[in-house]
């Protein structure tokens, strides 16, 4: 036993919380902004200035999320650079075969394919077709047998907040938006799963309220430990980041939540903010402005379809509320208090 715990710890394999709860998911997260989220931006952005160029790149750097994702874990893992670069295809094979469970697939598979990849590397005189062929047939396999199920897993997440939005709005403000929410800063994909559901309207409206408080509300909370750097990051990249925290710490994740309840319903009941642009926008809340994007492009659209007679002053004053201002405050407060009885202390929220 004592000679596999050597062998282990010579090729860099360390099963630790730490290693895989942290260092992994929070390179994941990384990678997922480079790729999936800031993809989806260009391409907004891109689609608003009629710029086919923009629309074209972002699209590019949207389709290697899932190579993007294993290549981060990978490289969080210190992999050798055969097994680095064979989690390019266990990336693509995850993410594909996952579905909406895509991100939490490459998460799992990619750091089984690796530690896989790691033991067996350099370790005979053909590693250059050895290693990447067991890393990449690890993961491969993986991704056959478990992908499909996890992505289930997800979607099932996306069966109960379409049960939500049968709700009357108030309840189904506060469910929507704190599932989706939630679903944001995990490690599975929000906006797949709104695309999948079709999440519009008022149920759109929930969603985007809930993705924006667990983004503003990670930037606000955590500005004294990240600074300028971690209010952009997290306020119009992604509360993802904020994950390996979470792990460490759950309680951190007590007031976005809290804030999501509370801006659900003011969205859908007090603002009637409806999201009728694209539904993959339901689930982006601040991330490059997309969701507020969705939710103007669909004024815009109905005042041409004759729905909506013009956009109005309240229009944006609840938009700007709910999107911005009141999860910053709502978060901030509860976090502040989470300060003072001690369940939060200094640096719980500092960014890996």
């Amino acid at each position: 036993m004592s000679k596999v715990q050597e062998f282990l710890k010579k090729k860099d394999v360390i099963f630790s919380a730490r290693r895989y709860g942290i260092d992994a998911m929070g390179a994941m997260a990384r990678g997922l902004f480079a790729s999936l989220l800031i993809g989806t931006i260009i391409s907004t952005l891109g689609k608003q200035l009629n710029i086919q160029f923009l629309i074209d790149a972002g699209g590019f750097a949207s389709s290697v999320a899932g190579p993007a994702m294993a290549v981060s874990i990978g490289y969080a893992l210190n992999a050798p650079q055969l097994v680095l670069f064979s989690l390019i295809a266990v990336g693509a094979a995850a993410n594909t075969l996952g579905g909406a469970g895509g991100p939490l697939a490459v998460y799992l598979i990619a750091i089984a394919a690796c530690e896989c990849g790691k033991i067996v590397s350099k370790e005979t005189k053909v590693d250059i077709l050895v290693t990447p062929a067991v890393t990449i047939l690890i993961g491969a396999g993986l991704s056959q047998l478990f992908a499909p199920a996890i992505g289930a897993a997800a979607s099932s997440l996306g069966n109960v907040i379409m049960w939500a939005t049968e709700l009357q709005p108030f309840f189904m403000g506060i469910l929507v938006s704190m599932l989706v929410g939630i679903a944001l800063t995990l490690p599975i994909s929000s906006a797949a799963i709104c695309a999948a559901l079709g999440l519009t309207g008022l149920a759109g409206g929930a969603a985007v309220a809930g993705c924006c408080a667990q983004m503003m509300g990670f930037a606000v909370m955590s500005y004294k430990e990240n600074k300028v750097g971690g209010l952009v990051s997290q306020g119009l990249g992604t509360s993802m980041l904020q994950m390996p925290n979470i792990i460490h710490n759950p309680k951190v994740w007590i007031a976005p939540i809290l804030a999501s309840a509370i801006t659900g319903p003011m969205a859908t009941c007090l603002f009637h903010l409806e999201m009728n642009g694209p539904a993959v926008s339901s689930g982006m809340g601040t991330c490059g402005l997309v969701g507020q994007i969705g939710v103007y492009t669909g004024w815009v659209a109905d005042v041409a379809a004759g729905t909506k007679a013009g956009i109005t002053p309240m229009d944006w004053i609840g938009m700007i509320l709910i999107c911005f201002v009141l999860p910053s405050i709502i978060s901030y407060v509860i976090c502040e208090l989470e300060r003072k009885a001690g369940w939060i202390k200094e640096g719980d929220l500092k960014l890996q």
